[in-house]
């Protein structure tokens, strides 16, 4: 019995492929705040609350691009610790700036 080769192409593709997923999530939470505080009437927490998610997900979208950017080489280097910390950092604020939206 003998195992074939690790194909090292299959990894980069679905990591890429999951940070799209997830900055299309992003993408929908952040309108969704945007429909939320537009539908709620437009209260000034809630304008800033909408302001606060669109930059956390302009940020996100910054890490995430650059991430699927550097994805596309055979060996792609490791994601670097701050930009991980910057996309975890701007998941929780878009989740906090949604809360915030509601009240």
């Amino acid at each position: 019995m003998t195992t074939a080769g690790r194909d090292p192409g299959l990894q980069p593709e679905r990591t890429r492929l999951a940070w799209r997923r997830t900055t299309l999530a992003c993408t929908v939470v952040a309108l969704l705040a945007v429909r939320q505080a537009l539908h709620g009437g437009a209260t000034g927490t809630a304008v800033l609350a909408v302001a606060l998610s669109l930059l956390a997900w302009l940020g996100f979208l910054l890490v995430a691009h650059r991430r699927i950017v550097r994805m596309g080489t055979a060996r792609p280097a490791p994601l670097p610790p701050r930009h991980a910390l910057a996309a975890a950092g701007c998941t929780v604020a878009l989740a906090v700036f949604a809360v915030a939206t509601l009240f």
